[in-house]
């Protein structure tokens, strides 16, 4: 019994050692302050931001000024913008008229496919691309006044607007690629029209001007013949049949 006695004495006296024993000290976190003073950079990833929407007023088609196709790579893999390519993967109209590759042999990294013909009916293009546009269904139907600009919209289908507000998200930067601009400035007016930021709506003008290092290209050689790769596309499928007419 003493010998217990003796061992829980000794146990607890160790026990109280190591409780006045020093403790060691736990790793601080450097400051931000330090980190940018040791490093010149700041502690969070620096964001370039984006500025608002100003169209160049050189452009035929309303491109912007500060970001088009010209400067598009800085922009891009951005999750706080939205990236859409408007033309068809093989328009019916007659491009090749005007020098255009009705399909859409090549795009940028990133950007999804959402065809302007289908968002709404089109007037103003060339003759002869005018002469064979598509004329099948589509989301909305405009009206234009003697200037030429969007008179009325008036949605065809009961789901018209929750479509186009899914494609285009009202409260994120849109950047819109076309051919050569227009399609790109067509979409543009229809979503200022429908009451969209006009900060917001970037046109980025044409995939035939851009130089840059993402592009992915549609129209390839494979195994001897021209292949038009469109399974690369990340389309977005607008099924008329399923929608409800008003």
């Amino acid at each position: 019994m003493k010998r217990l006695i003796v061992c829980f004495v000794v146990f607890a006296f160790l026990v109280f050692l190591a409780g006045c024993a020093p403790q060691e000290a736990l790793p601080q976190e450097t400051p931000s302050d330090e980190i940018e003073e040791a490093t010149g950079e700041t502690a969070a990833e620096t964001i370039k931001e984006i500025p608002v929407a100003e169209v160049d007023e050189t452009s035929m088609f309303g491109v912007d000024k500060n970001i088009n196709v010209g400067n598009i790579d800085e922009w891009l893999g951005r999750d706080d913008v939205v990236y859409i390519d408007v033309r068809m993967p093989i328009d019916p109209a007659d491009f090749e008229a005007i020098g255009i590759d009705p399909v859409l042999s090549g795009t940028v990294e990133g950007f999804e496919v959402v065809p302007r013909p289908l968002l709404a009916n089109m007037t103003g293009l060339p003759e002869p691309v005018e002469a064979t546009k598509y004329s099948g269904p589509t989301l909305f139907t405009l009206t234009w006044d003697e200037e030429g600009n969007i008179d009325t919209v008036t949605p065809n289908y009961r789901e018209s607007k929750m479509v186009i507000n899914d494609l285009f998200p009202v409260d994120k930067p849109i950047f819109l690629m076309c051919g050569a601009g227009g399609y790109a400035g067509m979409t543009k007016a229809l979503l200022l029209k429908l009451g969209y930021n006009p900060d917001l709506l970037f046109n980025l003008g044409g995939f035939i001007d851009y130089k840059g290092n993402n592009a992915i290209n549609i129209k390839v050689q494979y195994d001897g013949n021209e292949y038009n790769a469109l399974h690369r596309l990340k389309y977005h499928i607008i099924d008329f049949e399923q929608l409800h007419a008003n």
